[in-house]
């Protein structure tokens, strides 16, 4: 049990009676990102001068309308939301259809693998305020490594075998903390739990996919000793999608 700011929380294994908080956990923990991934995207200068240009546009053929001009600049910008919406959503989509449609078969019914939840304890009521998953990966496994984001093949993992022993590594996902209980240090348990797991099964490295817009838990993660060790746009969604909203997906490990 760990406590701070007069708050208590513990780690454990998720149940099947957490199935709907989680879900909603997750569902909220991946949309909170579109309105961010947007704002970044709109502060870019690539895309404030075709806004403006686009409002310029409209001024003029709308015979000097600040309405039209408005009216351009706003369309603009609603494309760039539409795009980030859409990598995310259909993130979220996929992964409710895939592993997180049975966490019990996917997760704890293969002893590789795990998916923790943190319970938090305030004023005597427990509520599930965050949750994190690995995936063991061992040596000999058949069949392609599925990339979090694209839904691609990224080969068989002979690229981690070159030079981690064995081959064998984790990767980690789902890691979502609820608002009011960030920067309570629970972000970095839930990290370690993942740690500690991988070292207990023998695994050679850590690794997770997160968005570029994600600046808070890349931070967290390099706090940890992760790397940055690849940057693409290739996500899920049409290649126009990612370029414009100007999202990347950053991979990062660390050796254990």
């Amino acid at each position: 049990m760990a406590q701070k700011n007069d708050f208590q929380f513990s780690i454990r294994e998720y149940r099947p009676s957490d199935e709907h908080v989680v879900m909603s956990l997750f569902r909220d923990g991946i949309l909170e990102h579109v309105y961010p991934a947007f704002f970044k995207a709109m502060s870019h200068p690539d895309h404030v001068g075709v806004a403006l240009s686009l409002s310029m546009a409209g001024y003029v053929l709308g015979g000097s309308s600040y309405f039209q001009a408005l009216l351009f600049g706003s369309a603009w910008a609603g494309l760039l939301y539409y795009c980030c919406h859409e990598i995310y959503e259909g993130y979220m989509t996929r992964r409710l259809s895939t592993d997180m449609a049975d966490i019990q078969a996917n997760y704890l019914g293969n002893p590789d693998s795990s998916f923790w939840v943190a319970e938090a304890d305030a004023n005597g009521q427990s509520k599930v305020v965050g949750m994190v998953a690995v995936t063991g990966k061992r040596r000999g496994e058949k069949g392609e490594r599925f990339d979090d984001w694209n839904g691609g093949a990224m080969g068989d993992g002979s690229e981690f075998a070159q030079d981690a022993g064995d081959g064998s590594y984790g990767e980690m996902s789902h890691a979502v903390v609820v608002f009011p209980w960030r920067r309570r240090n629970l972000g970095s348990q839930l990290t370690l739990k993942a740690l500690d797991f991988c070292k207990e099964r023998g695994y050679a490295r850590l690794i997770l996919d997160v968005s570029s817009p994600q600046t808070a838990a890349i931070s967290l993660y390099q706090k940890f000793g992760f790397v940055q060790t690849e940057c693409h746009r290739n996500t899920h969604a049409n290649r126009w999608f990612s370029k414009l909203a100007r999202i990347n997906v950053v991979r990062m490990e660390k050796f254990i």
